[in-house]
């Protein structure tokens, strides 16, 4: 990432911004790190197809995108549970 006028982004200058962007949007402050996890966790909570949340985050392997990046909540598991419940019991 670099700045303005091509100059290289200072990773201290880039962590204060991204805090207080988080803070003016009014969602919690995550470690820079975590947030291609929680968009992807938030992907799959709103059912978009895996191949789309593949494209969002920027990867070339679905499993990479599937198998590290998601994660399911309790409550969709639970309602996968109950939904194939319903369709075969």
């Amino acid at each position: 990432m670099t700045m303005r006028f091509g100059n290289a982004l200072d990773p201290r200058n880039f962590h204060r911004a991204f805090k207080t962007r988080a803070s003016k949007a009014g969602v919690p402050v995550i470690p820079v790190h975590a947030t291609r996890r929680t968009c992807a966790s938030l992907l799959v909570a709103l059912d978009v197809h895996p191949r789309v949340a593949m494209a969002i985050l920027r990867r070339s392997k679905i499993a990479v995108t599937i198998d590290i990046y998601s994660q399911v909540s309790s409550a969709t598991t639970r309602e996968a549970l109950k939904q194939s419940g319903e369709a075969f019991g």
